[in-house]
């Protein structure tokens, strides 16, 4: 199974699936933002978004297809907004027979914010994210929604644990 963690910038994603990831036995946190980087560092573009790489949805899509035959769940922290890349990847996957748990962590957009000037590494192309994210959670991109507001992270991935 894949547990996909979606969510805006500074939700709250990595957190979560690092600690799911201590308590699912046999599961693995696949991070799809390092094929990014390593693509943005290595092929000139114009691309304001990794994501916007035709080549880094084909490898996610590869990479996940093969990961979820070695472990019992990929825990997957990825921001997704764009509908058609969703379907290139989760979409496929889903069509490929693979189990696709899709959760998206919802927070204030004061949450949000606060989270992200807590973090050493926000950048300001983050915080410039949150509202299209917000905007693409409430009418594109379809998932089961978990609000992080007031909540500790052990009773988020308690919350998880149950859904899942």
């Amino acid at each position: 199974m894949i547990l996909w963690i979606n969510g805006s910038f500074g939700v709250g994603k990595t957190t979560i699936s690092e600690e799911l990831n201590k308590l699912i036995e046999g599961s693995f946190v696949y991070d799809p933002e390092k094929i990014g980087s390593f693509l943005r560092d290595n092929i000139p573009s114009n691309y304001n978004d990794f994501q916007d790489y035709e080549l880094w949805r084909v490898l996610n899509f590869e990479i996940l297809k093969q990961l979820v035959e070695d472990y019992k769940v990929v825990i997957v922290p990825m921001t997704m907004t764009n509908k058609q890349y969703y379907e290139e990847i989760i979409g496929k996957l889903e069509k490929n027979n693979i189990k696709i748990k899709h959760l998206i962590l919802t927070a204030s957009k004061e949450n949000i914010f606060k989270r992200l000037d807590f973090r050493e590494d926000t950048t300001e192309w983050s915080y410039q994210q949150v509202d299209r994210c917000l905007q693409a959670f409430e009418n594109e991109i379809i998932g089961e929604n978990i609000s992080t507001d007031n909540k500790s992270i052990e009773d988020i991935v308690k919350e998880i644990l149950y859904i899942i």
